[in-house]
Formats: C-alpha cells, sequence, structure tokens
C-alpha cells in the first residue's frame, strides 16, 4: 500500500520544468507578432526570424530577434510620444490562460549583442482598473555577455508590476496561474549599467524559454 501512495504522490508532482517556447520550427513565427516606434511615428524597425545553423548539433534552428533602434520619428508624424527608440517582440494571446503556479522561475537560452532587453509577463487585468482593456505587466532586465550563448534565469518575484514601462509603486503579487503572454523588448535608452545604449542595430538569439521549479 504505501507504495501504491508514493508512486500516486510522484504523478501529482508537476515537473521540474516547462517549455513555453522553443524555436526549433519555423511555425514558432506564428506565435508572436513584432511592435516598434513605429507604430507612433518613429524610425525603429524589427524582424523575427527562425534560422540554421546557428547552435550546431542537436538544435540548428533559433529565434533571431533583430533590428534597428532610431532616436527619430518621420516628419510628417502627427504623434508625440515620451520616448522613441524601441522594439519589442510579444506573443499573440494565449487561447487559454498557461498556469505557471507550480513554477518560479523563468528560463531561458540565449545570446545577446551587449544590450539590455526586458522581459515581460502578462497576467490577466485586475491590478488596474476593471474598464481598462490592457494586461497587466511585469518585467525584469535581460543582461547577459555579448557574443555568448547561456542559461539566464529570473525567479517571478523579481518580475516588477509595471504600467506603460513605469514602476507600480505598490506592493503587488503576480498571479502566476493567469498568464496570457510573453514578450521581449528592447530600447535605445536605459538598461542596466556596463550595457550597449544608444541607437543602433541590435540583434538576440532566443533557442528557448522555460518555466522551472527549482525550490
Amino acid at each position: 500500500m504505501e507504495n501504491k501512495v508514493q508512486v500516486v504522490q510522484d504523478d501529482l508532482i508537476p515537473p521540474t520544468e516547462r517549455y513555453i517556447f522553443n524555436f526549433n520550427s519555423k511555425d514558432e513565427l506564428k506565435r508572436w507578432h513584432l511592435y516598434s516606434d513605429s507604430e507612433y511615428g518613429g524610425l525603429s524597425s524589427a524582424s523575427l526570424e527562425i534560422t540554421d545553423g546557428a547552435l550546431g548539433g542537436d538544435t540548428p534552428l533559433t529565434g533571431v530577434f533583430s533590428g534597428n533602434l532610431s532616436l527619430d520619428m518621420s516628419e510628417d508624424s502627427t504623434w508625440r510620444i515620451r520616448h522613441y527608440g524601441f522594439c519589442g517582440m510579444r506573443s499573440k494571446k494565449f487561447d487559454d490562460f498557461i498556469d505557471l503556479d507550480a513554477y518560479d522561475t523563468i528560463a531561458m537560452k540565449i545570446k545577446g549583442d551587449g544590450r539590455c532587453y526586458i522581459s515581460t509577463i502578462y497576467t490577466e487585468n485586475w491590478v488596474n482598473s476593471p474598464g481598462q482593456q490592457e494586461d497587466n505587466s511585469w518585467q525584469a532586465f535581460v543582461y547577459i555577455p555579448q557574443d555568448r550563448w547561456q542559461v539566464l534565469k529570473i525567479p517571478l518575484d523579481r518580475y516588477l508590476p509595471t504600467w506603460r514601462g513605469n514602476v507600480i509603486e505598490a506592493k503587488l503579487e503576480m498571479n502566476p496561474a493567469r498568464i496570457v503572454g510573453m514578450s521581449l523588448s528592447v530600447n535605445a535608452e536605459g538598461g542596466v549599467p556596463g550595457a550597449k545604449t544608444g541607437p543602433g542595430d541590435f540583434r538576440l538569439e532566443v533557442d528557448w524559454i522555460k518555466a522551472l521549479r527549482t525550490l
């Protein structure tokens, strides 16, 4: 009887990791869309591709998020926003919530270019006013040494609640059971000390993004 109980208990324990995104197929592109300041008259541009041979071996395909950051705006733009020089790749909304309540860390295998990127988790709107349509966003910086593949791990409690890029100065907790999407983005300005900043090209290679249970 004791052995049977142990088997049942083991079956109830969630796996220690869960793939959220895996850039090993060109079909992965269908799950993402791009955005930039060009939607507001800016001149930044971005692309997302699945490329061959970046890693070699068993994982020959990886995602490449690249483009150019510009602080300028088109002469005929009628928009006036505070900051130009940003691009991002955001997942399309999941058909249902992704429940990561059993996990405590987001991990991603990436290769950077010396710039600081931003990882965003979007959850069901409950922090903002009920009448607003925007999802809640929780953000953390992503920075690794240039031109080196690395697995970066970010505990979920390191993600800070933000509203349109600004940290919300209130004690709030993410609900990891109600995740509706994720994104990676880059700004020409800001980030962490030592990171490359300013206008110019950017390039971030992504192999996969997972949730981990480390505790």
